[in-house]
């Protein structure tokens, strides 16, 4: 029997791992219609299914946890085959250092630990981290890759979209007990709103929902670290997104008491000068950085199946 086309055992191995033909097309940079048409040549071919829908789930068939088992090792060795290439060219003189500066929360939600494992992976790229939020704060002397919370141009700098942002209100589960719990909107104007702005991100949360809400009180901060501990420890409602709180979210910290969401006024960006932006190292950072950030982005979609 000959072997399934490579490209067909990529898409199988990321529906397999992710559970969603969608968020499989987010991470392979395709569209769902292409990823359906994978896995059914791939079925067809082997004369097996390998899915089977629960839901709006797919879960793998026998076959399909047979296969899954053999194609992930033979991923796993493609992959550290690659990147022991790709550091041997990157760094054929020794090691090599990379100046990264990022926000304290987003570093802290999901980009850290993701950075140990790319030191482990690449071990002859010297990692200096520092934190700041704003492209105003970055010592650009000293910085070489920026990921930064704004909105572009900035002369001068390369820049590229790592993450938009939907914001939602998000609060510790006691505001959702109690005789002033949080049911509906209307129920915000007992409680305190949490700010890390002037107010513009809140009004315009308010302008989605169709009302104003005069809230018990307003409070402000120039640090969203501190208004999502305030928000955890049952102080307010904060205004956040899934990729900064998911953590936070999964382990049942904050509650989502809405659904909706709308668009941040800023988004996270990955920034480096125009006169670096060709260095091997400062490229192949970069790749990596964007590649993690459609991997979370895919991992927290659950979109329904085509």
């Amino acid at each position: 029997m000959a072997l399934p086309p490579l490209n067909s055992l990529r898409v199988f191995e990321s529906v397999a791992r992710l559970g969603h033909v969608g968020a499989a097309a987010a991470e392979l940079h395709v569209t769902p219609g292409a990823v359906s048409q994978q896995i059914k040549a791939l079925q067809l071919s082997m004369g097996v299914e390998l899915f089977q829908k629960r839901g709006r789930q797919l879960a793998l068939t026998e076959s399909g946890v047979t296969l899954r088992r053999s194609v992930t090792k033979a991923m796993d060795a493609i992959t550290s085959g690659v990147k022991e290439v790709s550091a041997a060219r990157l760094h054929p003189g020794g090691i090599r250092s990379l100046a990264i500066s990022i926000p304290q929360v987003h570093g802290v939600a999901w980009l850290a630990s993701r950075l140990f494992e790319f030191i482990v992976d690449n071990p002859t790229l010297n990692l200096r981290i520092t934190t700041s939020g704003q492209f105003e704060g970055v010592d650009w002397r000293k910085t070489d890759i920026a990921v930064v919370y704004g909105v572009p141009p900035w002369p001068g700098f390369w820049w590229k979209l790592l993450h938009g942002i939907e914001l939602t209100p998000v609060c510790s589960p006691q505001l959702l007990r109690g005789p002033t719990a949080i049911r509906q909107p209307t129920d915000l104007a007992y409680h305190r709103l949490l700010h890390e702005d002037d107010g513009s991100q809140w009004r315009r949360y308010q302008a989605a929902l169709g009302t104003g809400i005069a809230a018990q009180s307003e409070v402000y901060f120039d640090d969203f670290a501190i208004v999502l501990q305030a928000a955890r420890d049952g102080f307010g409602v904060a205004l956040t997104d899934e990729i900064i709180s998911g953590r936070d979210l999964d382990d049942g910290r904050l509650v989502q008491p809405f659904s909706l969401s709308v668009p941040a006024i800023h988004n996270y960006y990955c920034v480096c000068p125009e006169t670096s932006r060709d260095r091997e190292e400062v490229a192949y950072f970069i790749e990596w950085l964007i590649s993690e950030a459609s991997r979370v982005l895919a991992n927290r979609s659950n979109l329904p199946l085509p």
